[in-house]
């Protein structure tokens, strides 16, 4: 097993060589806008609806849904698609061809690919966005915080051996309380 400096190595360089991408190249919107709406598909799937229509462009796309929730609604801007389509293909790869001697190649992979979800979802959230309007910027923002952080330390407590899923969420939920109850005495 690798440690954690291998881990970060591989996962800080290929965030590193995503953000030089990010910086150099047009934006590949159509790509993300794909995972955006699939998000949303796999979402409504999720708690029981149907999918009636899907559409994606470089500009913008749509789905429309037979059941729907501040989940569905705010899943794009904190699950990061891509990345977890990385991980299973790695990991089916490795079962059927044994590949950890390549986990370096998979940590790059999984850095760019959730380099890949913050960026672009920053990027998008600049401009009005319909899905956070529904469910209001409050709200929408204490649910994508609150998601990004537990599906970044759930990602990696997989990945790691030494702590524990629910271990890594309690201790992410007892900072963010502590965080909130200091921006309530700065307030006060």
């Amino acid at each position: 097993m690798e440690g954690a400096f291998d881990f970060w190595a591989g996962f800080l360089s290929g965030a590193v060589a995503w953000l030089l991408l990010f910086v150099s190249l047009p934006k590949p919107m159509w790509v993300y806008v794909v995972g955006h709406e699939l998000t949303h598909v796999l979402g409504t799937w999720t708690f029981g609806g149907r999918v009636r229509r899907f559409r994606a462009s470089p500009s913008g796309g749509h789905v429309v849904i037979t059941r729907s929730n501040f989940v569905v609604s705010l899943a794009p801007y904190f699950f990061p698609l891509y990345a977890v389509l990385w991980w299973f293909a790695f990991y089916l790869g490795n079962l059927l061809w044994h590949w950890h001697r390549y986990l370096f190649v998979f940590h790059f992979g999984l850095g760019m690919a959730y380099a890949f979800h913050a960026t672009l979802t920053g990027h998008i959230l600049r401009i009005r966005q319909p899905d956070l309007d529904g469910e209001g910027w409050v709200f929408s923002a204490a649910v994508i915080w609150l998601g990004n952080g537990l599906v970044f330390l759930m990602g990696l407590s997989a990945l790691s051996s030494n702590v524990p899923v629910l271990t890594a969420m309690g201790w992410f939920l007892q900072e963010t309380g502590a965080w909130v109850s200091q921006v309530g005495r700065w307030l006060r």
